[in-house]
C-alpha cells in the first residue's frame, strides 16, 4: 500500500514486530502512523480512528487483518478459549467496520477489506470455531456491504490459504509448509506474502469500484480440493 502512495496506519496489540515495521518505512520515506492497540476492544478503536483522523483527515481504506487459533476438537473447547478465537478472528472486524463506518458513510466513499482464510468455505478438524469465525466474517462482510452500498463504500473479504512469513515464522515449520503444499495444494506450493498484498491493493483502488461483499479466495486451489 506505501509503495503504491497510501499513507499508512499500522496498529498491533504490542510493539514486538509493529516498533521494527515503522522504523523500517520511515527509513524507506514511507509515512506512517504507528500505535499499539486491542482491536477487540472498543474504546481503542476509537483512539485508533481518532488518531488517524487527527493525523490526515480523513480514512480512505480499512483493512482488518487479525486472526489466531486453538487447534483442538470442538467439545473440550472452553468458554474462555470459544470467546478469544470469535474475538480474535470476528468480533475485531465488526468492531473495526463499527468504529470506522460512520466516518466513511459521512464522506460518501471508502474501502472495507477484510481478511478472512480458506475456512471460511471449508471446514476441518480441530478448527471449530475459528472455521466458524471465518465463515462469520465472510457474512459479515456481505451483510455490510449490502448496507453500505448506498453511501459509496465497498466491503470485501480476502480469504488466503498458506502464506508463511519467514519473517516471524518458524524456519522448519516454513519449511515442512513448503514440502506439505507440494502435496495438497492444487498448484503444488505455499503463497508468497506480496500476492496477498496485491490483491488487497487491487481491493483499495478504483479497478474495483464495481465488486462488492465478495469473498476471494487466494489459496492455490486448495479450498476446492
Amino acid at each position: 500500500m506505501a509503495h503504491s502512495g497510501a499513507r499508512v496506519m499500522v496498529t498491533a496489540l504490542t510493539d514486538t514486530y509493529l516498533k521494527p515495521l515503522a522504523e523500517g518505512m520511515r527509513v524507506a520515506g514511507y509515512p506512517i502512523l504507528a500505535m499499539t492497540a486491542d482491536a477487540t476492544d472498543t474504546d481503542d478503536w476509537q483512539r485508533t480512528v481518532d488518531a488517524a483522523l487527527s493525523e490526515w483527515g480523513h480514512i480512505d481504506v480499512l483493512i482488518n487483518n487479525l486472526g489466531d487459533s486453538i487447534r483442538k476438537p470442538g467439545t473440550p473447547i472452553s468458554d474462555d478459549e470459544y470467546r478469544f478465537v470469535l474475538d480474535i478472528n470476528l468480533t475485531e472486524a465488526f468492531k473495526g467496520c463499527r468504529a470506522v463506518g460512520p466516518h466513511m458513510i459521512e464522506r460518501g466513499r471508502g474501502r472495507v477489506i477484510n481478511i478472512s482464510g480458506f475456512a471460511a468455505r471449508k471446514g476441518s478438524p480441530e478448527s471449530l470455531v475459528y472455521s466458524t469465525a471465518k465463515a462469520g466474517l465472510a457474512r459479515l462482510t456481505q451483510t455490510l456491504a449490502l448496507e453500505w452500498a448506498p453511501y459509496g463504500i465497498t466491503v470485501n473479504c480476502i480469504a488466503p490459504g498458506i502464506f508463511p512469513d519467514p519473517e516471524t515464522g518458524d524456519p522448519q515449520q516454513i519449511a515442512r509448509s513448503r514440502e506439505n503444499a507440494r502435496e495438497t495444494v492444487p498448484l503444488g506450493r505455499v503463497g508468497e506474502l506480496q500476492e496477498v498484498g496485491f490483491l488487497a491493493l487491487y481491493l483499495a483502488s478504483d479497478a474495483s469500484s464495481y465488486m462488492t461483499g465478495e469473498t476471494l479466495y487466494i489459496d492455490g486451489g486448495l479450498s476446492h480440493s
